[in-house]
């Protein structure tokens, strides 16, 4: 683990003392990493090509076939 010796202003000291209370954290490190956690799950997500979503919905729109043994139609089974 990575130690860092971080200079806060006030208003982001307040913040992370509010949110290790919020969420019963031990220390300001558990709150630096909670805050950067929901960063990366709000924004962190790659956005997809618009190629890719084309090929998806092309790919959506085909019709399927109903397959009861998946090893026995494609040779898996011995």
């Amino acid at each position: 683990m990575v130690q860092a010796l971080v200079e806060l202003d006030e208003q982001s000291n307040r913040v992370l003392n509010i949110v290790k209370a919020r969420h019963g954290l031990r220390d300001k490190g558990e709150a630096i990493r909670f805050v950067i956690t929901g960063y990366v799950e709000q924004s962190g997500e790659p956005e997809l090509k618009p190629e890719f979503v084309a090929k998806m919905q092309k790919i959506q729109r085909q019709k399927s076939m109903r397959v009861d043994d998946f090893a026995k139609r494609y040779g898996l089974k011995v």
